[in-house]
């Protein structure tokens, strides 16, 4: 054994002791209410790999129970942000429609899950997943699960789909663990917690922020042609959405780059000209809808992005997109 390989499995043994010990305190700290030592100072990985894996399979069960009764009680402990938003009412406009459960429910598998854990300090603590699913056609699954304390269930935030080979390369250490990007950080195209805002102002105003694509270009053309509907007239009103759990998250991409999630804010109000009508679209909207449909109708709707941020300049590109209504009013 070489002098060099010596000292890098001596540096290895040390720093696990260090992530160890302060795992051990924060564990203390909790249960007894004393601090003795300031845990969460210490730059440690979120989670193992095993506790990560069996987060995902809580999740997965809990997402299929709660699919097959259409019953957000049931996986409401372990989903939040974004996603609690989109499946609460995912799962709400399915009861209205078939208060027995779902009877085409197909349950959720995930495989080939490959897990990718950043080491930081500080709270929330997170991990993202990503893995094949059985749903949606041959993409994967991309999950971020977060926590605010050692005590607390993880539950998933952001949910993205994304097709083969675009989940990017992690810098990762020799340990495998990833880097958790600061939010305001600059050596970004965007920072991070500007993403919402600047996403919200592309939708409006177009730009060169964001590069082309369906997410992006696409859905701007998308908005265009469906405003020029006969007899119908759509506004869009598109807001950053940034606090609590609804806040970006970022993984240093090995190309110096980042991977991030993040949230934004969605309404289309549908307005039928003078003696005209407007048209529920479908029964499960029709199940969110609150007050009378006659001339107008708006929709509200939470939207979770997943892209990949260069470093330095250059657009900023979607890897993946879900947005879900929550909730509509009818005038």
């Amino acid at each position: 054994m070489s002098r060099e390989h010596s000292r890098r499995r001596l540096r290895r043994r040390d720093r696990n002791a260090l992530i160890a010990a302060a795992l051990t305190a924060l564990s203390l700290t909790t249960a007894s209410g004393c601090v003795v030592v300031h845990g969460e100072r210490e730059v440690v990985p979120a989670t193992t790999r095993a506790e990560a894996a069996k987060a995902l399979t809580a999740f997965t069960d809990a997402y299929n129970k709660a699919d097959k009764a259409y019953d957000s009680s049931v996986d409401a402990p372990y989903v939040t942000g974004a996603l609690a938003d989109i499946d609460s009412a995912r799962l709400k406009a399915g009861h209205v429609n078939s208060p027995s459960g779902n009877a085409n429910h197909t349950p959720l598998t995930l495989t080939d899950a490959h897990f990718t854990i950043p080491e930081k300090a500080g709270w929330p603590r997170w991990f993202v997943a990503d893995a094949r699913g059985n749903k949606g056609g041959d993409f994967r699954w991309v999950l971020v699960f977060t926590r605010h304390d050692l005590g607390e269930r993880w539950q998933v935030a952001y949910l993205t789909l994304m097709t083969p080979g675009t989940v990017p390369e992690f810098r990762t250490d020799e340990d495998g663990w990833a880097e958790a990007v600061p939010a305001d950080t600059t050596q970004l195209a965007v920072r991070p917690d500007e993403l919402s805002k600047s996403f919200a102002s592309y939708l409006q105003d177009g730009g060169k922020a964001f590069a082309d694509g369906r997410d992006t270009s696409g859905l701007r053309a998308d908005r265009e042609k469906a405003a020029n509907t006969p007899g119908l007239v759509r506004q869009y009103i598109d807001e950053p959405l940034t606090r609590d759990d609804y806040a970006p998250l970022a993984l240093r991409t090995a190309d110096g780059g980042a991977l991030v999630f993040f949230t934004t804010h969605h309404y289309e109000k549908q307005t039928a000209y003078t003696g005209g009508t407007v048209q529920v679209p479908n029964k499960d909207v029709q199940a969110l809808v609150k007050g009378e449909v006659k001339q107008s109708l708006t929709l509200e709707s939470i939207a979770n992005q997943a892209v990949l941020d260069p470093a330095g300049s250059g657009p900023v590109r979607m890897l993946g997109r879900v947005q879900g209504m929550t909730s509509a009013q009818g005038e």
